[in-house]
């Protein structure tokens, strides 16, 4: 499958990310506060403006006050130091709770940034990882959840725009990112830190579901693949050309680690964070050229697979759901 450009995020709902709609609590105070350094920045400018104004054109009694050291003193240091402090100030009240560490019952994720994708792990009440995902983070609306970042690789940042502002993901370290969906959707997400390759090609949506509809989800994202037999011949090109080396599908054989757990594969919006919809004849698209369509990824092209066995393999694939 050949492509004369990399494809954009169509594919995901949600995206373009709107950075100034908030949809829950942890958003509304980023754009209070980003709509009020604006304001305080065009008032710093009109002033800025009218002095120069005077300056230039004013009477000669009034450019010479403007140049007087008290003004100096007023202008150029004392108002910067009032109006930065109250600025930093009122900030850090706005955001002190965008950050703070998960409190007990809560629902945690963890979401790992990897070139060029998102691990997502959640966590029991005892902080284990229950199951995987990748690309995708489903949560409950209605709820606050915890989120801890991490990466393998380099600096990485999630930016979910709609619920919270963007946080670096570092190597060796685990930042904690608060998020709340005040009503069900999809919520585009991007890495917003220039992370080499298809950096632009990293995006990630957040599914907001029910509350009894996420706890179904679960349920079901927790249990073993189970693919009908019909698909013996995809599990059996899976196996041959060495899949499960690099990918997990649990109650199979397959245990790698290095990509992303395809035990409901199926079941995933899009392939390769949000190049692709996820259908048959985009994964096998994917899995014969995956360099055509995101070029520099990690996984390598498959062009040793016949057109029947690209059909076989995917069809197994979407059916693990």
């Amino acid at each position: 499958m050949q492509t004369d450009a990399p494809p954009a995020h169509g594919s995901l709902k949600g995206w373009p990310p709107p950075a100034l709609d908030p949809a829950g609590p942890f958003a509304a105070p980023l754009n209070s506060l980003t709509w009020g350094l604006l304001a305080m920045t065009a008032a710093v400018l009109a002033i800025v403006v009218v002095a120069l104004a005077l300056a230039l054109f004013a009477p000669r009694a009034w450019r010479k006050r403007l140049g007087g050291e008290r003004l100096v003193w007023i202008a150029g240091i004392a108002f910067p130091v009032v109006v930065l402090s109250a600025l930093l100030v009122w900030g850090l009240s706005l955001t002190h709770r965008l950050s703070e560490p998960p409190r007990p019952g809560e629902l945690r994720v963890r979401v790992t940034g990897e070139m060029w994708w998102w691990r997502v792990g959640y966590l029991d009440a005892a902080g284990r990882e229950a199951f995987q995902d990748a690309n995708e983070i489903h949560i409950p609306a209605g709820r606050p959840v915890a989120l801890e970042l991490e990466s393998t690789d380099v600096i990485h940042s999630l930016w979910i725009p709609r619920l919270n502002g963007k946080l670096d993901m570092i190597p060796g370290r685990r930042n904690i990112l608060r998020i709340q969906a005040d009503q069900p959707g999809e919520y585009g997400a991007q890495c917003a830190e220039f992370c080499g390759g298809p950096h632009a090609l990293m995006a990630l949506v957040v599914v907001a579901h029910a509350p009894a509809d996420y706890e179904a989800w679960k349920v079901k994202q927790g249990e073993p693949a189970a693919p009908a037999p019909a698909h013996a011949a995809g599990k059996a090109v899976f196996d041959r050309a060495g899949c499960g080396a690099c990918h997990a599908i649990r109650g199979t054989d397959a245990n790698g680690l290095a990509g992303p757990d395809l035990t409901h594969v199926g079941s995933r919006r899009t392939l390769g964070a949000g190049v692709l919809p996820n259908n048959q004849g985009a994964l096998a698209g994917w899995i014969g050229d995956s360099q055509a369509i995101k070029p520099g990824n990690r996984m390598p092209a498959y062009s040793v697979l016949s057109g029947q066995e690209l059909r076989d393999v995917s069809a197994y694939l979407e059916s693990l759901k």
